[in-house]
């Protein structure tokens, strides 16, 4: 999926005469991928300059951009802060990474724990990008008196 067309998939939705939401089509993930020790070595925001010569994860770059030409959606983010951005940007295309968007000012610190309204599936990079395979894990969720 291109970037007009992810545009308009992401933009005003109306049902009923309100506005929701928006929803990607049935089979598109919208992917969330860090780039610090994810898609490169890991660069601290202490020393951007570095970000120029980051070592690339061949594995990350062609699996991320198989994934854009099958449709999904590819957004990187990072706790590099605004500052960076150019460097980040230029960093990616140098790689020709294929991406729909970059966002900065994620917190730093690690151990997070993503609560939304919608349904957040995380994956723990350890060293190879691969695609992704099922397995069954024990998740914390909120207590909703229900018995499922």
């Amino acid at each position: 999926m291109h970037k007009q067309e992810a545009e308009n998939y992401l933009h005003q939705k109306v049902e009923d005469g309100e506005l929701v939401s928006p929803v990607l089509p049935e089979g598109v993930k919208n992917y969330l991928i860090d780039i610090d020790g994810t898609i490169c070595e890991d660069i601290p925001n202490e020393e951007p300059e570095r970000m120029e010569t980051a070592k690339l994860f061949p594995d990350a770059l062609q699996t991320c951009n198989r994934w854009f030409e099958e449709g999904h959606l590819i957004c990187f983010f990072t706790s590099r802060i605004e500052a960076h951005r150019e460097v980040t940007e230029k960093w990616l295309k140098k790689h020709k990474f294929k991406y729909h968007s970059l966002l900065m000012g994620k917190p730093r610190g690690g151990n997070y724990h993503w609560i939304d309204n919608h349904l957040v599936k995380a994956t723990k990079y350890n060293g190879k990008f691969t695609d992704l395979i099922n397995k069954e894990k024990t998740i914390q969720v909120f207590d909703d008196d229900s018995n499922d």
